[in-house]
């Protein structure tokens, strides 16, 4: 048979007891569990600012560090930008530099032997002041036209082929351009004696070579136009790069003591010399 309890409820003890708190319990269970789950945010979000502050304090003595090691290595920085500066000044200043003895020596080798030169001017510029030269060389119309380095020959040869070789042999010269005859002339035959020696004296003072009648005096321009043409100063005899004056300046910062200062090159030398 199936047991039947006849108890009321109400009356009921143990298991089988209805419950009598009604809802109430389950609303402080709810707010218990909603205080327990603020706590723990609260928690992990001052753990969290605790962490945030402890690197933002981290941050800042690396920071402070870095900074400290950047003031000693500050010396170092400075003195490789001086040395870059310094490097340039002596690639800008050999760049500008012409040879001029290189020339001078294959022009030594170039120089055929019917061939003699009375007066030689080396010029880095149009501008250029020469002096110490014999002055008879006059190829002004030439040598104005030709912006960079150039050789202004004048002298006499045996004859207008001699002269045509030697223009020949001046372009076999390393870095030549181009090379114009300003002008070749033969001596004109004047009762006996050449238009030049009528007066021996004079002749030898002035440069004049033409001492018979087939001598041809000639005066050429020789051109070296790939040369890099020399910056000079707005004023007579200044003749300073702009990297100089970097580097000078960037010296004086860094050191107490004057940087020693280089010369630059001669823009422009004379060589004469006579012949018979």
């Amino acid at each position: 048979m199936r047991p039947v309890n006849l108890i009321p409820p109400e009356d009921r003890r143990g298991e089988q007891a209805p419950l009598r708190t009604g809802p109430l319990a389950y609303i402080v269970l709810g707010a218990l569990v909603v205080v327990l789950i603020g706590v723990v945010a609260l928690v992990l979000t001052d753990n969290q600012v605790s962490d945030r502050k402890d690197e933002v304090a981290k941050l800042k003595r690396e920071d402070a560090a870095a900074a400290a090691r950047a003031t000693r290595l500050a010396s170092y920085t400075q003195f490789r930008s001086i040395s870059e500066q310094r490097v340039e000044t002596v690639q800008s200043l050999a760049d500008s530099r012409f040879d001029w003895e290189r020339v001078m020596r294959e022009l030594s080798l170039v120089l055929p032997s019917n061939v003699w030169l009375v007066d030689l001017t080396a010029s880095a510029t149009p501008e250029a002041n020469v002096s110490g030269g014999s002055g008879g060389s006059s190829g002004g119309n030439m040598r104005s036209s030709i912006p960079g380095p150039a050789l202004e020959l004048s002298g006499c040869a045996t004859g207008q082929e001699a002269v045509a070789g030697f223009v020949t042999a001046l372009r076999d010269i390393d870095g030549v351009t181009r090379v114009g005859v300003q002008s070749s002339e033969l001596g004109k035959q004047q009762g006996g004696q050449t238009g030049g020696g009528s007066a021996s004296g004079d002749g030898s003072s002035s440069g004049e070579c033409r001492t018979r009648a087939f001598i041809a005096k000639f005066e050429i321009v020789v051109a070296f136009d790939a040369a890099p043409i020399p910056t000079t100063g707005s004023t007579e005899g200044e003749s300073v790069p702009s990297a100089t004056e970097k580097a000078e300046s960037a010296s004086s910062e860094a050191s107490a003591k004057a940087a020693p200062s280089g010369e630059s090159p001669e823009s422009s030398t004379t060589t004469s010399a006579e012949g018979g």
